[in-house]
């Protein structure tokens, strides 16, 4: 990549940055907006004994006093500085609300997505040819369609109340993760398993595999050496992608094995009607957004070197085209 390819490339991260940020402050300022009937009725619920005097604060506190342009201005640069609202189920600023469940989330997101990156590795190592492989594709298929919550259901009923062996309260931090990962990784690994193995079967047909095959490597060192850091930038860009929706299904994972997490935050907001809230975790999902994003190019560019040279727009979303037209 030439030195004047570097600020176009980041002007356009940059710029992009700026377009999901901004659509994900007026998202959740649409969030408000979009709520029929008065906000503050919604907030406070039909039963609520709250003087005229208390609605009128909180209809102050949210600007709903102003003109909605006004609203919006003053809602973004409230975002800017930090500041996401007044949770009124909690009492307490949302920004630590979420900030304090947000630790317990990403730790399951990670760990569900470095248990699938490892079964989809082995599933599509082991599983290229024979008898295997129809095995291999029956039980991808039940991962994949297996609902989350009946997943979860059935590894706590068997592993943590029948054997024992991992506790759904009590015990470690380390032990009390297990069974959830592993049941939202299952899923994913049936997936990423999929487009793993497609990717090296279209690797096995480029040219730099039977020019290494033909200065004598074994199959499984081109596997190792060639055909997989080729077939894993595509199934790194999907695992961004899921690992993102990781964060969203965490609301039935942490429902069913009592986790705190920002799944149950985000379901007790809703339920709870405290539209903070609600408007904080669309900032927050966007948020990681971008982050996801941001990594999964970066691995993707040091998966591929030859991403580095290809023009500015492309990333690991269009891995596939470049590799396409180079080999």
């Amino acid at each position: 990549m030439t030195s004047s390819t570097w600020p176009r490339r980041i002007a356009g991260f940059l710029g992009g940055v700026l377009l999901v940020l901004w659509g994900a402050i007026t998202l959740a300022f649409a969030v408000l907006k979009l709520v029929p009937g008065d906000p503050v009725d919604v907030m406070l619920g039909p039963l609520s004994s709250a003087t005229p005097e208390a609605r009128e604060l909180i209809r102050e506190n949210l600007g709903l006093n102003q003109s909605v342009p006004v609203q919006y201005v003053t809602y973004v640069g409230r975002v800017l500085r930090g500041d996401l609202g007044m949770s009124y189920q909690l009492h307490r600023p949302v920004g630590q609300v979420i900030a304090e469940s947000l630790g317990h989330t990403v730790a399951l997101a990670l760990a569900a997505l470095v248990i699938a990156g490892v079964l989809a590795l082995l599933g599509a190592a082991f599983s290229r040819r024979g008898a295997l492989r129809h095995v291999f594709d029956v039980l991808e298929l039940v991962a994949v369609s297996a609902p989350v919550f009946w997943t979860a259901l059935v590894l706590s009923a068997v592993f943590s109340f029948r054997l024992g062996w991992f506790p759904i309260i009590g015990g470690s931090e380390l032990a009390r993760l297990v069974l959830p990962a592993v049941a939202m990784a299952l899923p994913i690994a049936g997936v990423l398993a999929q487009v793993l193995r497609q990717g090296l079967d279209e690797a096995e047909a480029e040219p730099f595999t039977h020019s290494a095959r033909a200065r004598g490597l074994s199959r499984r060192r081109v596997t190792i050496t060639h055909s997989m850091r080729h077939a894993s930038v595509g199934t790194l860009t999907l695992g961004g992608y899921l690992f993102g929706s990781l964060l969203g299904g965490a609301v039935l994972v942490e429902t069913v094995f009592a986790r705190p997490g920002l799944g149950r935050v985000t379901l007790d907001a809703i339920l709870g009607r405290d539209l903070p809230v609600v408007m904080g975790m669309v900032i927050v999902s966007g948020i990681a957004f971008i982050l996801i994003n941001l990594v999964v190019d970066a691995l993707s560019l040091l998966l591929d070197p030859r991403l580095r040279t290809a023009a500015p727009g492309v990333t690991s979303s269009t891995a596939a085209a470049v590799r396409g037209a180079e080999s």
